[in-house]
């Protein structure tokens, strides 16, 4: 018994040395990506890891809180006009400041007290009607956009937004090369997961993982289950909020497409194909949904039946995505 034990105890630390010099280096590479590539391939970076925040805040919804929504697209898509609705220059916009001490906070908070609204009245169902009541406000929000074109510029959207800037009068400085947002990007990233790992790790987080698992004990227990799921839906909007928020300055423009339930859908592939209650699984989601179609639409007309089949294949035989095979795979590891 003891040699196993020693074994097991000696397999476990393997793994971890691994796994730190894995970060490690992929953290070099992150800081040495922009040297290395094509602009192009810079732009696809920037783009992942956008979605891989907006892909993290949805699974603390789907993932550990077991909600499924369907209308995550309403928090990314309002964080995108109210951002652009802050800095834009067009006639619409009012053009206040492009300061990321401002418009980021502002951004967060509006797309929290709008999640505080919403999940006011969806998280009073569940199941399917949880996920139609959260499309039913992203699809309302879409409409608004659309036809209130004297606010929101209609199916033009808001254009005009600049790079942002950190800093006050002439000590600013403004990320306006592509290089120097990858950077800004990647802060954002690793603070968001940070962040939300913080919270999964939690109490708090350990109380979601309950309620997903049986809402009716976790009360029966003395949780306000209401509560925590209402905490859960605001903290995930305010990240999906700061995902639209990076985008639209990283595209210029605020577009209704943001608040579309296409949208949402990507989002919940991403999490299928990367694996949920894992923040892990929605960064490999992220970046497999964001690039195979670019790469895949370079060589064939009709890519999307690629995406088609990749998403089967993982439903039929990976049903836990990218995360459930790489836990899988440690699995073997340690019994060897």
């Amino acid at each position: 018994m003891g040699a196993i034990v020693e074994s097991l105890a000696g397999s476990r630390a393997w793994l971890a040395e691994r796994r730190k010099w894995l970060l490690a280096l992929l953290g070099l590479v992150a800081l040495v990506y922009p040297f290395i590539v094509r602009s192009y391939f810079l732009s696809l970076a920037i783009e992942v890891l956008i979605f891989a925040i907006f892909a993290m805040s949805l699974d603390l919804l789907l993932g550990y809180t077991g909600l499924p929504s369907f209308g995550h697209a309403a928090f990314y898509g309002f964080g995108a006009y109210l951002l652009a609705y802050t800095t834009s220059r067009s006639e619409l916009a009012l053009n206040l400041t492009n300061n990321l001490l401002l418009t980021i906070p502002l951004v967060m908070l509006g797309t929290a007290l709008l999640a505080l609204v919403i999940g006011f009245f969806a998280l009073r169902t569940s199941g399917i009607y949880f996920l139609m009541v959260t499309l039913a406000f992203a699809q309302m929000l879409f409409s608004i956009a659309i036809g209130w074109s004297e606010v929101s510029g209609g199916s033009d959207g808001l254009p005009g937004v600049p790079r942002p800037a950190l800093g006050l009068g002439p000590l600013s400085y403004t990320f306006d090369t592509r290089e120097s947002y990858y950077y800004l990007v990647l802060a954002f990233f690793l603070l968001a997961w940070w962040v939300l790992r913080r919270i999964v790790s939690s109490p708090f987080g350990w109380a979601l993982r309950g309620i997903r698992e049986n809402e009716q004990r976790m009360a029966a227990l003395g949780y306000r289950t209401f509560d925590f799921k209402m905490a859960a839906f605001v903290i995930a909007g305010a990240f999906a909020g700061l995902a639209g928020a990076l985008i639209v300055h990283f595209f210029g423009i605020a577009s209704p497409d943001n608040l579309y339930w296409t949208t949402s859908g990507e989002v919940i592939i991403s999490l299928i194909i990367g694996g949920t209650g894992t923040l892990t699984g929605p960064i490999f989601g992220a970046a497999i949904e964001r690039l195979l179609p670019n790469f895949a639409s370079t060589y064939l007309d009709r890519w999307q039946t690629v995406m088609g089949v990749v998403f089967i294949l993982f439903v039929m035989f990976a049903p836990q995505g990218v995360a459930g095979l790489l836990r899988a795979r440690r699995a073997v590891e340690r019994v060897e």
